[in-house]
């Protein structure tokens, strides 16, 4: 399976760069997979085309403040290092830029000096290992020197307004450098009328990590490697999906996230309770053992996003929907338009 099976043409302007006034007002394009047909609504109306009694299962990560820029401590020259994973206390993996100009032992400062970073670990290839050196809690300081990671397709600076609209309205479990994006699109408002027509909601958790950023680089996609996204699912909340599944109620995944959270866990089409690291890749061939419709977003090229969408549906269909979205003026990517795969 080559990598250009999942190349299209995307002009730039259709990129969404600022979220729209209110969340529910994104385009949705409704996607059957039995008739291939597709319509047109917009998001607040997801309700008119979810199966009857359908289970919603979502995923409550909170995107944290995981951009810092600052300035070396010795000669005042800018870095920005992204955070992608704490290996032990207070020392983390991360992305750096320029990375060139590092070694180990350079101390990095952020807000003035109330925090520090430590170069630790610098590998000829990969990401580098920094240790911080702060006065309180982490999180609090984070939260006042750090800034939303918005993805390098987003050609602005993050703002305030990122700060809540780049997280879903029930993001609640800090760990994640990327948003679910697919949820983005949800008001709480919007739950409590599907929770009234019968269209409850189940919760689980995968931290989005680097991979979100990462391209596939291997000219045959089943060589790619995936990089490990932690998750948990409670043992109530696992319950839940495997008591709507006894019932035959639709299982429906709010994001990529989700999809990969649930079929990690599924042992036998059935939901357990799981807490962990998934490197779980899905392409077309994957056979789904729980999830039966999905909400997604307009994904990347060649990304492994659009490649477990493809195999959710099937190449053709995917390349047809996203052509359609481009007639029909659809936003793509994170603070863009979606669309409800059935």
């Amino acid at each position: 399976m080559n990598l250009t099976d999942f190349d299209y043409d995307l002009p730039p302007e259709r990129i969404a760069q600022v979220p729209l006034r209110n969340r529910d007002a994104s385009r949705l394009m409704i996607v059957n997979r039995s008739t291939r047909e597709f319509h047109h609504t917009h998001f607040s109306k997801i309700g008119d085309y979810l199966p009857d009694s359908s289970l919603l299962v979502l995923n409550d990560t909170k995107v944290i403040p995981a951009r810092l820029i600052g300035n070396k401590s010795e000669t005042g020259g800018k870095i920005e290092l992204l955070l992608i994973e704490e290996k032990e206390q207070d020392t983390w993996e991360v992305l750096a830029k320029p990375r060139r100009s590092l070694r180990v032992g350079t101390v990095i400062e952020f807000g003035n000096g109330i925090l520090k970073a430590k170069v630790v670990a610098k590998p000829e290839e990969g990401n580098c290992k920094v240790h911080f050196v702060y006065q309180g809690g982490f999180s609090e300081i984070l939260a006042e020197v750090g800034m939303m990671p918005l993805p390098p397709y987003i050609r602005r600076p993050p703002n305030q307004e990122d700060t809540l609209r780049y997280q879903s309205v029930y993001a609640s479990s800090e760990g994640a450098i990327a948003a679910p994006t697919a949820g983005l699109h949800f008001t709480n408002e919007l739950l409590s009328k599907l929770e009234d027509i019968g269209i409850d909601s189940a919760m689980l958790t995968l931290h989005v990590g680097i991979g979100t950023f990462q391209p596939v680089k291997v000219v045959n996609v089943k060589n790619h490697k995936m990089h490990a996204e932690y998750i948990h699912i409670t043992e109530t909340e696992a319950k839940k999906i495997s008591n709507a599944r006894d019932a035959d109620r639709r299982i429906v995944a709010v994001g990529t996230t989700v999809v990969r959270a649930l079929e990690t866990a599924a042992t036998d089409g059935t939901i357990k309770s799981f807490t962990g690291e998934s490197e779980l890749f899905i392409y077309p061939s994957f056979h789904f053992k729980v999830v039966d419709a999905l909400v997604t977003n307009f994904h990347l090229p060649k990304s492994t996003l659009l490649m477990l969408v493809s195999a959710f549906a099937d190449i053709q269909l995917i390349k047809d929907a996203y052509k359609e979205a481009l007639i029909h003026d659809y936003r793509f990517f994170s603070y863009g338009d979606a669309m409800l795969i059935l």
